[in-house]
């Protein structure tokens, strides 16, 4: 099976150890992925923000360039949701959407497809898990990510109260409601504290870009880190 990785755009400028661990994830399991360099952003934040004849330029551009792919898979639950959700909405803007690859995020691929929730990782360290809305509401990946953490070697998983809630990032929400994003953040930053947990973790880099940076200013000391940088662990080290 030829896998395509479409890494999303705050993956590739500001997390891209998560799009390694991805790959090393799925490599390790004995699948061929290839990275098409001519990716870019699959529109979400366009689309979300009124903009469709931009969004489906965009969209249009995906799917010719993941075209040869048998399935994509990518470590971002949004992304993932605009081209299965948003897609369909655009299709009448952009001829090149009517055929877009398979998408789905890493934990869908993990558990439906590939069939497993060990995937050989060893990472002894307290955890809790943050459901990001767009994975929770849109994919419905339900327990899947939990059912890979469980597997995880060491990990000892902590339940986070109130845990469907949004940590307030929201896309371009967070930066036109400022006042009322980092209230949602605080409130999530003080049920994650209470968990005991080292590291929050989650399916979406964005919403681990929120969070952290509401622990930086609120001192909270726990780390963030994506599923996928659990899952490729072997050594049980937290990323730096």
């Amino acid at each position: 099976m030829r896998i395509g990785l479409f890494v999303a755009c705050l993956t590739d400028t500001l997390f891209p150890g998560t799009a390694r661990a991805t790959v090393r994830v799925l490599e390790r399991l004995g699948y061929d992925v290839v990275f098409p360099r001519e990716q870019t952003c699959c529109g979400q934040a366009h689309h979300t923000s009124g903009y469709r004849r931009e969004a489906a330029a965009l969209a249009g551009r995906f799917a010719s360039v993941f075209a040869r792919c048998d399935l994509v898979v990518t470590p971002s639950a949004s992304c993932a949701a605009m081209v299965r959700t948003g897609y369909p909405r655009l299709a009448e803007r952009e001829r090149r959407l009517a055929r877009v690859p398979r998408v789905l995020e890493l934990s869908e691929f993990l558990v439906d497809v590939a069939g497993v929730t060990d995937v050989g990782a060893t990472f002894p360290h307290r955890v809790t898990y943050h459901p990001t809305c767009q994975s929770l509401r849109a994919l419905k990946v339900g327990d899947r990510p939990l059912r890979l953490l469980r597997a995880v070697r060491g990990l000892e998983l902590a339940e986070l109260p109130a845990a469907e809630e949004c940590c307030g990032f929201g896309g371009t929400f967070a930066w036109k409601n400022a006042d009322t994003s980092v209230a949602i953040v605080a409130d999530k930053v003080r049920h994650i504290g209470e968990t005991g947990a080292e590291v929050v973790c989650a399916v979406d880099d964005a919403c681990l870009t929120q969070i952290s940076g509401a622990m930086s200013r609120l001192r909270g000391g726990v780390r963030t880190l994506h599923l996928a940088e659990i899952l490729a662990s072997d050594t049980g080290e937290v990323p730096r």
